[in-house]
């Protein structure tokens, strides 16, 4: 009788634990998704700003027609995306472009004293700002999930209960360097 007393509280403290472990994975999983919503807010708050800041150069350097094609093009480029490797290399793209037409209005006065132009350009540092924290905050969210899903005995469940890594959203080699202007 007490060695079944005893089965049956080992058994409940077993099933107990796999539960906690099971939530934990649960929440880290749905952090991660949180995360990567605030970035998607932010990235397409940024979609939504370009189309106005090319506008306001073309007006004033409407034969920089290259650089202007080059962040329209890398702006859909980075709609279109349906990886996280594939979204993130198309928004290292948009920067890299977006510097470029920034680093153009230096070369126009009058652009660079526009108001309008001045504005979307704080708008955009602003929303640059936001997602790099966001950024920051999700690759936390993923490499704390990704560390649960291979601890052991946590790997035990993540892998019979289909917990799959996770990628970072990670800084490309467009977003390292200065931009590179020719005229």
């Amino acid at each position: 009788m007490d060695a079944g007393i005893i089965l049956l509280i080992l058994v409940i403290g077993i099933g107990i634990f796999l539960v906690m472990v099971y939530n934990r994975l649960v929440a880290l999983r749905q952090t991660c998704n949180q995360a990567w919503g605030d970035i998607d807010v932010q990235l397409r708050q940024r979609h939504d700003l370009v189309p106005n800041i090319v506008e306001t150069v073309k007006g004033y350097a409407a034969h920089e027609k290259d650089t202007l094609e080059n962040v329209t093009k890398a702006r859909q480029q980075a709609i279109d995306a349906n990886s996280l490797k594939g979204l993130a290399e198309a928004e290292n793209m948009l920067s890299g472009a977006l510097r470029q037409l920034f680093a153009l209005s230096e070369a126009y006065p009058d652009l660079k004293a526009n108001q309008n132009f001045l504005s979307l350009q704080n708008e955009l540092a602003d929303l640059e700002n936001k997602i790099a924290a966001a950024r920051r905050f999700f690759n936390n969210a993923v490499n704390e999930y990704n560390t649960a899903t291979e601890q052991f005995p946590a790997v035990v469940i993540a892998n019979s209960m289909g917990f799959k890594q996770r990628e970072y959203f990670e800084v490309g080699e467009a977003e390292r360097g200065a931009p590179k202007v020719q005229f």
